[in-house]
C-alpha cells in the first residue's frame, strides 16, 4: 500500500520495481495493487528506499514468510 498524501514523488520506488511503480505524468505516481509474488522482492526493495516511508508492506504477508513449514506443522501438534 501506498500512502500517496506521504509520498514526495522522489521515485525511488519506481527505480527499485519498475514493473510496479511508474509515474503518470510528471509526480503521479501509479502503482500495481496487487502484484504477483515473483515482485514481491522487488516491492520490499522500493519500500525499503522510500525516503518518507510512504510504502507498507501487508503483515500478513511478511508474517507468513517468516513462518517456516516445521514451525508450522509444530505449533498445531
Amino acid at each position: 500500500m501506498v500512502d500517496l498524501t506521504r509520498c514526495q514523488s522522489y521515485g525511488q520506488c519506481v527505480f527499485a520495481a519498475p514493473s510496479v511503480f511508474r509515474f503518470h505524468g510528471e509526480e503521479a505516481l501509479e502503482y500495481d495493487y496487487t502484484p504477483d509474488d515473483q515482485l514481491r522482492e522487488q516491492v520490499r526493495w522500493a519500500a525499503a528506499a522510500c525516503p518518507v516511508h510512504a510504502i507498507t508492506l501487508d503483515y500478513l504477508d511478511e508474517q507468513a514468510e517468516a513462518v517456516s513449514p516445521s514451525e508450522n506443522v509444530r505449533g498445531k501438534a
